[in-house]
């Protein structure tokens, strides 16, 4: 092993280490010359303002009254902080697939035959209508077993029996399909989020076409409610009570002028949001060339 050469050149301190085996031995000897020749930088004086500041640490711990009790989050201690972890939870397929077709529906350029199924009632409006069909919601398994025996009873004993026809909702894409093509349908209501969407596609255009009043609605599950069915594309209400006519007709009024006269819904491209990022991007390059703008008429 070779030992290592050092070298004085005057005023200046060179030192020159040369090393041929191992690199543990030229950690030691460099320390050791560091300590002999004391070449360390000095440490600044503690100023006024550090004293204070000491000084005020002191005092805090000295009062009794006023302990500091550090939490400890390590694990066995205390309990740790409520966080938000909303990023890290594994998410059920299915919710990603709708949080994705959403932003998806967001970016790209929707037709408007399919952007105008998001033109749904608002609030108020969808309040009115779901409290009028409720009326004539159709009858349960229960209640129609009911009818059918009191019916079975009274023929029993040779009574007569008042057969009126009842007026209900209408369910089931066939059926308001050929009672708004007969013109039968004075109402129809369409779910926005029926999938595949061209199941319905062409049920707004048809109703346009035999000047039936319609609405879109949310949602599916809600039409279902009021026929007693888990989900429901589309309803239709063929008649109305007495009571209920001047009701009716306002409402048909307000849908008619929102969507059958209301050709805008036709013309309206939907989507084309850019995200946050690309928002940014974008204010950027607006603002880079109306600089360049301002330099050529300024010259």
């Amino acid at each position: 092993m070779l030992l290592p050469s050092i070298f004085w050149n005057g005023s200046k301190f060179e030192q020159i280490i040369l090393v041929c085996d191992k690199y543990l031995f030229f950690s030691f000897i460099f320390k050791k010359y560091i300590k002999r020749f004391s070449l360390t930088m000095p440490k600044a004086p503690k100023t006024s303002k550090a004293k204070k500041v000491q000084k005020k640490v002191a005092d805090r711990k000295k009062n009794p009254l006023f302990v500091k009790d550090a939490k400890n989050f390590r694990i066995g201690n205390d309990v740790q902080p409520k966080r938000d972890l909303s990023r890290y939870v594994r998410w059920p397929r299915y919710i990603l697939l709708h949080r994705q077709k959403k932003i998806l529906l967001q970016r790209i350029k929707v037709p408007a035959a399919i952007h105008q199924f998001s033109k749904t009632l608002d609030k108020n409006q969808s309040s009115k209508v779901y409290a009028l069909l409720k009326k004539y919601a159709p009858e349960t398994k229960t209640e129609k077993k009911q009818r059918l025996v009191k019916a079975a009873e009274s023929k029993a004993q040779n009574q007569k029996t008042e057969s009126k026809k009842v007026t209900v909702l209408k369910f089931g894409l066939n059926h308001v399909t050929t009672l708004v093509e007969t013109k039968k349908a004075k109402l129809v209501l369409i779910a926005y989020d029926v999938d595949p969407i061209e199941l319905v596609v062409w049920l707004p255009q048809l109703c346009r076409r035999q000047e039936v009043p319609f609405a879109f609605v949310k949602n599916k599950a809600r039409l279902g409610a009021l026929v007693h069915q888990k989900t429901a594309t589309c309803v239709a209400l063929t008649d109305v009570r007495k009571e209920d006519q001047a009701e009716f007709d306002n409402l048909a009024r307000d849908l008619r002028q929102h969507y059958n006269e209301n050709h805008e819904l036709l013309r309206t491209i939907g989507g084309g949001q850019v995200g946050i990022k690309s928002k940014h991007q974008q204010e950027a390059l607006k603002k880079a060339f109306e600089l360049e703008e301002l330099k050529k008429t300024s010259q």
